[in-house]
């Protein structure tokens, strides 16, 4: 657990100095006062700062399995939800169990609207960190991934075949950045987003 040890003027500004550092909620720390702070003689000679040392009680880790496992005990649902980081320092939380399509739903707005609450909840507990939150199901992600990536693909010969611009459905910004990624190289399109969140898409354009 990451911890640090913070001297000030006094306990509470020591605290409050380390809840910034460590970008965490009060109520996510233990405290250990080392030396209690002293005036000295007249408030001169012999003064001493406080000296706390503030340990975090749960990780980033620990707090999204915890309000993973918690989530599917309040539906009902049986799972369990592994827990690793990847390249970029997000946090990966993979749910596994029978019947998981509950936890999907149609076209993964079920799953995605799961993720966003993980990265509210997460972000408010752990107010110093950037990591993304990606919550999967059953490998539910990359066989998604697979999915558009052809799509883009039929679509992408589709405008060029017909001259036309083809509009897609709404997605979320991590289904878009597939397909932008998958048509960037392409030499006969071009791709844009329009529109407003939740029903921004991606509109494929011939050159």
């Amino acid at each position: 657990m990451d911890s640090l040890e913070i001297r000030a003027k006094t306990v509470e500004e020591a605290i409050e100095e380390a809840l910034k550092k460590l970008g965490v909620r009060k109520d996510n720390i233990e405290v250990d006062i080392i030396n209690e702070p002293s005036g000295g003689f007249f408030g001169l000679i012999g003064q001493k700062d406080a000296v706390v040392k503030v340990t975090v009680k749960k990780t980033g880790e620990d707090y999204i399995k915890e309000f993973l496992t918690n989530l599917l005990s309040k539906i009902n649902v049986s799972g369990s939800v592994e827990i690793s980081r990847d390249e970029e320092n997000n946090i990966l939380a993979h749910i596994r169990g029978k019947n998981m399509g509950v936890l999907i739903g149609r076209r993964g707005q079920t799953l995605n609207a799961i993720q966003y609450l993980c990265s509210i909840a997460y972000h408010r507990q752990f107010k110093g960190s950037d990591s993304k939150i990606i919550v999967d199901v059953e490998n539910y992600r990359s066989k998604r991934k697979k999915i558009l990536e052809q799509l883009a693909r039929n679509l992408a010969k589709k405008a060029i075949k017909t001259n036309k611009e083809v509009v897609l459905e709404p997605m979320n910004s991590m289904e878009r950045r597939i397909i932008h990624m998958v048509l960037k190289n392409y030499a006969q399109v071009t791709t844009k987003s329009q529109g407003e969140e939740p029903f921004r898409k991606i509109v494929i354009i011939p050159k």
